[in-house]
């Protein structure tokens, strides 16, 4: 991966932006495509919109497009009360793991800059026996700021949101870990998709590319960003659960491997046309690529574009993410790579003619 695209990368994931505070990410996103749209904007939900115009897309009275859509939200916490000893109560936002909180590191991000904070509860020693058999429950714990309580409560408001204290790293063979690749992966695929579209010259079709905001929470971002752009065919870059691991039975979840190329869905959320065009661009491309059967709707962005207004031709594309919705989850950089180059062929080979009704 090139250097400056790596570094666009580590930015948007370490960016501050659990659901309904992405202004951090929003504002990361919006530099960064900035000289490569045509056109830029943010609506009043907080979503970015970058529109690169195609060289063919007028049909019948209006223009035929694209939207690619990742969500820049990520799952964190809330603060809701402060203790008269300072400690800090919260709530979370998103699908937050109880399990995983405890000891964790966490910033407070307040008025005057993030606070370093830690979250506690009882040590083992101190609890009943019955307890440490169980998953201490969020109202059982609370973060240390380490300050007094009247300096805490001069500086933290309730409502201030709270992230991991974790950034973006690079190990083993290829591999990077950090929080909230859901889904700021997928914006930044998305991205770069325009980016690259634009080197090469342009699309027939108009190519939207969608900072989405608040998915974790109910895809209140992809709701309105699928009704407000109005693209012909919509498709959610997201992250799929890999099976690669101890302990996940594939015959529930399927398999999927990092290191094996993108996801492509199939199933009712999906269009067919859609579906073998991204496979057929997939094998243009020589990307490899695996398959997830997808019976009902994604939970994803991909089942709010479906519905919009009379129904949208919809995809969904994902890469393969361990221990998801946890301070470390684990991605393979190839993977991204060749997300990119799919989507990148498939925009590439789109042209406003295709009829998508099934």
């Amino acid at each position: 991966m090139r250097t400056e695209s790596l570094s666009f990368f580590k930015s948007l994931v370490e960016a501050p932006s659990p659901s309904g505070f992405e202004q951090p990410a929003a504002s990361i996103l919006r530099e960064y495509l900035d000289p490569v749209a045509d056109e830029l904007a943010t609506n009043v939900m907080g979503s970015v919109h970058a529109l690169l115009r195609g060289s063919d897309a007028e049909r019948d009275g209006r223009r035929e497009s694209v939207m690619l859509a990742g969500h820049i939200d990520e799952i964190g916490l809330m603060v809701t009360y402060i203790t008269n000893e300072g400690f800090i109560a919260f709530k979370p936002v998103g699908g937050v793991d109880e399990a995983v909180l405890p000891a964790a590191r966490v910033r407070v991000h307040t008025k005057e800059g993030p606070l370093l904070g830690v979250l506690g509860r009882l040590p083992i020693h101190l609890l009943e026996e019955d307890e440490r058999k169980s998953v201490t429950k969020v109202h059982k714990m609370f973060i240390d700021v380490g300050m007094s309580a009247e300096k805490v409560k001069e500086i933290v408001r309730v409502g201030d949101c709270v992230t991991f204290d974790v950034g973006f790293e690079q190990f083993g063979e290829g591999m990077v870990a950090s929080r909230a690749f859901d889904d700021k992966m997928g914006a930044f695929i998305c991205a770069e998709v325009m980016r690259v579209v634009r080197e090469r010259g342009g699309a027939a079709v108009d190519l939207v590319v969608a900072g989405t905001v608040q998915e974790e929470i109910g895809l209140r971002g992809g709701i309105t960003s699928a009704y407000g752009v109005d693209p012909t065919v919509g498709i959610a870059v997201e992250v799929g659960h890999a099976t690669d691991y101890p302990d996940v039975d594939k015959r529930k979840h399927g398999e999927a491997e990092c290191g094996r190329g993108p996801i492509i869905a199939r199933g009712a959320n999906i269009n067919p046309t859609v579906f073998e065009l991204l496979v057929e661009a997939a094998e243009a491309a020589e990307v490899p690529h695996q398959f997830d059967g997808e019976p009902r709707a994604t939970g994803t962005d991909a089942s709010a574009i479906q519905l919009s207004r009379g129904g949208k031709a919809a995809a969904l594309v994902s890469v393969p993410l361990r221990y998801m919705h946890t301070p470390a989850e684990v991605l393979a950089l190839a993977d991204v790579e060749a997300t990119i180059a799919l989507l990148t062929e498939f925009v590439l080979r789109l042209d406003a003619d295709t009829d998508y009704t099934p």
